[in-house]
């Protein structure tokens, strides 16, 4: 339960602690006094969305810091929009923080009335009562399943549809590359032919005058070297030249055998062109640059085309799987309806038994569930409240026949079932008395009552019906500072309660009639 709540620079806050007791504890104070800002605070430091604008003006920084007793929660805002939340004075992330947060407080605003509405969240309330934890966990691996292999069909059909509309242009595509017979490195060697060829003069007669000052009988190079001999001088040298002597004679027998093949071959330099023309149209054709390029894309082609042509067993493997996780969902989602449809009855009898006791006496509850037509994340389920306030009135769905104290009523007792089921530790109302007076308060606050046997209960109050049945009461308040008008927080002495009941009950004009009455109201 929330034992200690610490907030320093929040909106109007200067800096408030406040220890809250177990059982029921109620909150008052005049409206505007800052109620909500502490409210606002809570919410904060259990995860809620952070906002700059409430720091307090002229401040750098607030700090809001809830004692849960195992938990010790610190939430800090900077001016400069950093946020930053500790668990136990460990970093956790917002998520994470989230999740505690909902296994500690449930903080319930007026504006959460209108969930009744909310298809999602009348499904939580049936699941709730239902304690159908694993009925649920297990639907939702089957659903991930199913939901993954639909998604991986979808994705195959569209590729399968796109590549068969393709399958034409990309067999045309490989059969190109496929007829050119295409082989690494040919590109630099058939260039290197083809200025061959087409120099076939020059380069004859370039090899000519290097032979013959490499061969030359008299003069040449060969004859000049087999010539030296230095073995008499230094034996290492004179075996270095007999080397070059033998490594010289094999260049001229490769020069002479390459100035023989070196001829002008029109028909075959026509070839080689025609050759580097169908390598270079499909270098361009595909905005490539190598032929090893071409190559690859080659191949991917036809990997393409095999994937293309065993598009339908993939295609039929998927839809198999999809039908095994089909069986597997559906099995779960009548598990998981069987559970909630089992709590419907118990749900209904008991609202209407808690409505009963808040002056709707005529109440009727009915709770419904329709089979939906897919499946959806929670199950194939669509859980409906229908109301009835009255004598012989039609059941129809909530926001068309309840009046907003009726739903504020309703809502109290929906709280106080799921808190009997669910075990939370604390749960604060935010003025759910809206709307409500009289008798009709004092059974809500004993309801209130009833559920604080078990749990932490703090009501945000103006009904001093509410407000004298609770065991401990704090009083929200604005005083003026040398700085600014700030909001505080007191925790009331027996005293001070009927002094602050009084005033609930008459305003400014207490008489000793209206403080007897107060101290009647907290006796009983």
């Amino acid at each position: 339960m929330l034992t200690h709540l610490h907030i320093q620079n929040y909106a109007l806050i200067g800096n408030i602690d406040i220890d809250f007791q177990a059982g029921f504890s109620a909150l008052t104070g005049e409206t505007g006094a800052g109620k909500s800002i502490i409210l606002g605070a809570l919410a904060l430091v259990m995860g809620g969305r952070a906002d700059t604008q409430s720091i307090t003006e002229g401040e750098e920084r607030c700090v809001i810091e809830a004692d849960f007793g195992d938990y010790l929660i610190r939430r800090e805002l900077n001016r400069n929009g950093r946020s930053r939340s500790f668990v136990n004075d460990e970093v956790v992330t917002q998520t994470e923080l989230k999740a505690l947060a909902n296994q500690l407080i449930d903080i319930h605003s007026q504006h959460e009335n209108l969930l009744i509405e909310n298809d999602d969240f009348q499904l939580s309330i049936v699941d709730a009562i239902a304690h159908n934890e694993t009925y649920r966990t297990a639907y939702s691996e089957a659903y991930a399943t199913y939901t993954t292999a639909q998604q991986a069909l979808k994705d195959l059909q569209n590729v399968a549809n796109k590549s068969r509309q393709d399958a034409d242009y990309l067999t045309f595509q490989f059969q190109q590359l496929e007829e050119a017979h295409l082989v690494a490195g040919e590109l630099d060697e058939l260039e290197q032919e083809q200025y061959r060829l087409n120099h076939a003069e020059d380069i004859k007669q370039q090899l000519q005058l290097v032979l013959e000052k490499l061969d030359n009988d008299d003069q040449g190079a060969s004859t000049l070297i087999h010539s030296c001999h230095v073995d008499d001088i230094d034996a290492t040298l004179d075996q270095r030249l007999r080397s070059v002597d033998i490594e010289l004679q094999d260049i001229v027998s490769d020069l002479t055998r390459l100035y023989d093949n070196v001829e002008f071959n029109p028909e075959r330099l026509q070839l080689v062109e025609e050759r580097l023309d169908l390598i270079n149209t499909l270098l361009r054709k595909h905005q490539l640059q190598t032929v090893e390029e071409l190559i690859q894309l080659h191949d991917d082609l036809d990997v393409q085309l095999q994937q293309i042509a065993n598009f339908d067993d993939e295609l039929a493997r998927l839809k198999s799987e999809i039908d095994a996780a089909t069986k597997v969902l559906q099995k779960a989602s009548e598990q998981l309806t069987k559970s909630r449809h089992a709590v419907l009855e118990g749900i209904s009898s008991q609202l209407i038994k808690d409505l009963s006791c808040l002056g709707i006496m005529h109440a009727n509850i009915a709770v419904s569930i329709e089979p939906l037509p897919d499946f959806t994340p929670n199950g194939k389920d669509n859980v409906q409240f229908l109301f009835a306030a009255n004598l012989n009135q039609s059941l129809r769905r909530v926001s068309e026949v309840a009046s907003g104290g009726e739903i504020a009523r309703l809502m109290l007792c929906i709280k106080a079932l799921i808190a009997s089921s669910n075990g939370l530790p604390t749960i604060i109302f935010d003025e759910i008395d809206t709307g409500v007076s009289g008798e009709v308060a004092t059974q809500m606050g004993r309801i209130m009552q009833q559920m604080a046997s078990s749990r932490q209960i703090i009501a945000i109050t103006h009904l001093p019906q509410i407000a004298a049945q609770a065991t401990t009461q704090y009083k929200v308040y604005k005083q003026d500072t040398d700085r600014r008008t700030e909001t505080n927080i007191t925790l009331l002495s027996d005293a001070q309660r009927i002094d602050e009941i009084a005033s609930m009950l008459a305003g400014k004009n207490i008489t000793d009639s209206v403080r007897a009455t107060a101290q009647q109201m907290l006796k009983s």
